[in-house]
């Protein structure tokens, strides 16, 4: 079986994966590690919880590791996700693995205060984890200097693309130098996504990780043909008539999902709505 040692990361890489219980590269990491460290670029088809942010963290981590620059810290690695909650756990995960080499990291994203943001800018950083809105608002403000950018990684870009970010990633991409080595990780890889890796990978090395097919077989799986006006109805009767204790119900909108409590509690069955209102 291989291990993180014959990938040839460094002994600081090794020490901070072994204090994180990590003992053997996932297959994304076995994969897409060695082409980075050469300095490929990667397109990456895997999903979340397949161990992708540590397939393209620690290249990044170790070819900045050996290439420190005199003088002030200034940002040469660029993550792009698209939610906050992502660009936190991308965070959390380069802190975990740069705990033995002289790197710093933050994470920015819009909905909070962007003055500690910007203070930690002017301190200096080596890579910036970030998503879009945020990253251009703080550009346009004179905060963030792409001209030093050696590594762009764009994750989960199917998402990206769902949540209507492409100008956003297309106008990133404009300002980012020519020079720099690039990945792109997906969950799938329809058409957009295909002719957005062409337009700035450059004969990029394909790694893919193909997702599990069946079901957990404790899942047990129906599906119930009924009309819309019969459907909180017949919700109301699976809860209150079967042997359901707690059930996660999803809506399509809040306003949605607002309603069907509204129903639930009506009928005697307690219930409450989590979104982001």
């Amino acid at each position: 079986m291989t291990d993180f040692a014959s990938l040839e990361l460094i002994e600081p890489l090794l020490r901070a994966l072994s204090a994180q219980g990590y003992e053997n590269p996932t297959p994304i990491q076995e994969s897409a590690i060695p082409p980075l460290l050469r300095g490929d670029d990667v397109l990456g088809c895997a999903q979340t919880g397949t161990g992708k942010t540590a397939a393209f963290l620690l290249p990044i981590l170790q070819r900045l590791a050996t290439s420190q620059r005199s003088g002030k810290r200034k940002i040469r690695g660029l993550v792009l996700t698209p939610t906050r909650e992502l660009a936190a756990q991308i965070n959390d995960s380069f802190a975990n693995y740069a705990e033995f080499v002289d790197l710093r990291g933050m994470v920015i994203f819009g909905g909070v205060n962007q003055r500690p943001q910007v203070s930690q800018l002017r301190r200096g950083i080596d890579v910036l984890i970030a998503t879009p809105g945020r990253l251009l608002d703080l550009h346009g403000q004179g905060y963030i200097d792409f001209n030093n950018i050696e590594f762009f990684v764009l994750d989960e870009a199917d998402r990206m693309l769902d949540m209507g970010f492409i100008r956003d990633i297309q106008r990133v991409i404009r300002m980012l130098p020519d020079d720099r080595q690039n990945l792109l990780f997906s969950a799938t890889m329809p058409n957009a996504i295909v002719k957005l890796a062409s337009a700035f990978l450059t004969n990029p090395t394909r790694v893919e990780v193909d997702p599990e097919s069946s079901t957990v077989e404790r899942i047990r799986q129906v599906v119930m043909y009924v009309s819309k006006p019969n459907k909180k109805r017949l919700l109301r009767d699976l809860l209150k008539e079967s042997d359901i204790e707690s059930a996660i119900v999803f809506t399509r909108t809040k306003h949605g999902a607002n309603k069907v409590v509204k129903e639930l509690v009506r009928s005697g069955v307690e219930a409450a709505a989590i979104h982001g209102n």
